[in-house]
């Protein structure tokens, strides 16, 4: 899995690396029970500092997409609780579509779009 960087995002780097892990997951580039490189490897790899990594592996443990495990490294390990999950998209996807209906997107629009989405994932 390759993890590319835009240094000049406003999106915090550990941010952007714990979002492309999980398009990862959700693309089935990677896949449960895969090994992700280690801090250091990835570090390296993108340019970045360990302690950045180790924040957006940190974040996915606790979100549930990895576990940590001190012989084998970050592993991706789902924890799936999909009430907690539905809940969480809930939320989020509020302000997504408040956000939406101040630029006048249309319902259909917004699900025009989830279908587009929802697609690259099949």
């Amino acid at each position: 899995m390759l993890i590319k960087i835009d240094f000049n995002s406003d999106e915090a780097i550990y941010m952007q690396v714990r979002n492309q892990i999980i398009m990862g997951i959700a693309t089935s580039e990677i896949r449960e029970g895969d090994a992700l490189p280690s801090v250091r490897q990835l570090a390296q790899a993108v340019g970045i500092n360990m302690h950045t990594v180790n924040k957006a592996y940190s974040l996915l443990r606790q979100e549930g997409f990895i576990q940590l495990d001190r012989r084998k490294g970050a592993v991706i390990a789902l924890d799936i609780d999909k009430i907690e999950a539905v809940e969480e998209m809930r939320q989020q996807l509020r302000i997504i579509l408040a956000r939406g209906c101040c630029k006048n997107i249309s319902r259909e629009e917004v699900h025009a779009l989830v279908d587009e989405i929802f697609e690259e994932y099949s």
